[in-house]
C-alpha cells in the first residue's frame, strides 16, 4: 500500500464526503488523509480528525517550508492543502491514502502520482440539484452557496482530466461503483 492514493473529487455538494465515508468503512486497507484548510471550522468538525485547521499566516508558513504535497486557494483567503507529513503518517501504517480533494487539487495530485494513484471524479446529477443539497445543508450563508455553485460550473468541466467519473444521480449506485473502482486499483 505504501506509495498508493486514491483521490476523489467533486464540486462542493456533490456527495464526495459521503463516498468517501462509505469506502473508508468498507475498505479496511485505506486511511483518510486529513487536509489542512484556513476556512473556520463549520458544525460538529473536529481539529485533527476533519481538518487541520490553521490561520492564514500558519498556512502561508507552511507553504514557504514545503510542507505540502500540493495546495489551493480554492475561494479567495481560503487555502486547503495536504501537508506531507499526512502522506507519511498513512503510509507508515501500510495503509492507502484516501484524498477527499476539490478537483484542481485532485489534477494536481494525479500529475505527481501517476499509476501509483487512481482518481474518481463525482459528478453532480446537475447544478441545480447540487445548489439545492448545498441549500438544504444549511451550512454556508446565501452568498457563499452561490459561490460554490458557480464555482461548481467551472469544477465539472474538469472531470475529463480524472481515470474515472461517477454520475451521483442516486447515493446508493455511487457508492458501489467508487467502492468496485477503488477494489480494482488495490488488486491490481
Amino acid at each position: 500500500m505504501e506509495g498508493t492514493l486514491i483521490i476523489i473529487s467533486a464540486p462542493s455538494g456533490a456527495g464526495k464526503t459521503t463516498i468517501v465515508r462509505h469506502l473508508l468503512e468498507n475498505e479496511p486497507s485505506l486511511s483518510f488523509s486529513i487536509s489542512a484548510t484556513t476556512r473556520p471550522l463549520r458544525g460538529c468538525e473536529k481539529e485533527g480528525v476533519d481538518y487541520y485547521f490553521l490561520s492564514q499566516s500558519e498556512f502561508k508558513q507552511k507553504i514557504e517550508n514545503n510542507a505540502f504535497v500540493e495546495w489551493q486557494e480554492v475561494y479567495n483567503g481560503c487555502f486547503y492543502g495536504t501537508l506531507k507529513s499526512e502522506l507519511e503518517r498513512v503510509w507508515n501504517d501500510g495503509k492507502c491514502v484516501l484524498f477527499d480533494v476539490d478537483p484542481k487539487g485532485g489534477i494536481n495530485l494525479k500529475n505527481q502520482f501517476g499509476t501509483n494513484s487512481v482518481s474518481i471524479f463525482i459528478m453532480p446529477p446537475s447544478i441545480e440539484t447540487l445548489e439545492e443539497r448545498l441549500l438544504t445543508r444549511g451550512t454556508d450563508c446565501f452568498e457563499k452557496i452561490k459561490m460554490r455553485v458557480e464555482k461548481a460550473r467551472e469544477e465539472v468541466k474538469l472531470a475529463e482530466n480524472f481515470d474515472h467519473v461517477i454520475q451521483n444521480n442516486q447515493l446508493e449506485p455511487a457508492k458501489k461503483e467508487a467502492l468496485r473502482i477503488v477494489r480494482s486499483f488495490l488488486e491490481s
